[in-house]
């Protein structure tokens, strides 16, 4: 998925919202999509946050249903039965960052920025990132972040966990986000679902009751094509040609 909303920075207005949308509803139903990268063409911008200047023009009851929308959006990327890598050239403000919170991983470029500026505009974030912001960093440093509304660059991104990968300048940013991507489409479609919806939904749970889920999404790997051309793959000293069956 790439943003290209170069006129306003990908700032997220109603069009670009049906745009992710429709990304979105494609490639969730794409079998044997092993891996999703979600990028801007923009240089030095991820995503700028929302669209203020259309936020203006909305009243009270358009705002509510933007925003519920676009929490929406944000929670089917990370409900994305596949991994999800966001590339992070440049700025991710607001929405930007909510929108690289919801991917499993963020790839980062040493010119990345992160911020939360809502309350400073008399509102929170409203796309999930009160949510999953302390899941990631911890609660005490997402209450700095969002309270502050401050600007956390590369390194410090890194440091807290924000940012999985940091590299020295945006190219070499995609470049690892992309091999990241290959890396793990090694792996074969219906395992990384599997793997993907094991660990999201186990770590909501005690530890028994994750040991069950795992139990589950194993017995639906056990009857796939897949793992018997890994067994057989293994045996040969070849690598596996994975079909996604």
């Amino acid at each position: 998925m790439t943003l290209t909303r170069h006129e306003a920075r990908n700032a997220i207005g109603r069009q670009l919202l049906r745009e992710l949308w429709e990304a979105i509803n494609m490639v969730k139903l794409e079998r044997t999509t092993r891996c999703v990268v979600v990028r801007s063409a923009v240089t030095n911008v991820f995503c700028a946050g929302a669209d203020l200047k259309e936020r203006a023009t909305m009243t009270q009851q358009e705002t509510s249903e933007f925003v519920t929308n676009l929490r929406g959006a944000f929670s089917a990327v990370e409900a994305l039965p596949m991994p999800t890598i966001a590339i992070v050239n440049g700025y991710a403000m607001g929405g930007g960052a909510e929108l690289a919170l919801a991917c499993d991983f963020r790839v980062c470029g040493a010119a990345a920025q992160f911020a939360f500026p809502e309350t400073r505009l008399g509102i929170i974030p409203g796309a999930g990132g009160t949510q999953l912001l302390p899941r990631i960093v911890g609660r005490t440093k997402a209450k700095e972040l969002i309270f502050t509304g401050r600007r956390v660059n590369a390194d410090e991104a890194a440091h807290m966990g924000l940012a999985d990968y940091t590299v020295a300048d945006g190219d070499d940013a995609e470049a690892r986000g992309l091999q990241l991507a290959r890396d793990i489409a090694q792996g074969g479609p219906i395992a990384l679902r599997m793997a993907k919806s094991a660990i999201n939904r186990g770590i909501e749970v005690d530890l028994q009751t994750g040991y069950a889920l795992e139990n589950s999404y194993y017995a639906q790997v056990i009857p796939t094509n897949d793992r018997l051309e890994g067994l057989r793959a293994f045996a040969e000293k070849r690598q596996p040609v994975f079909t996604g069956t």
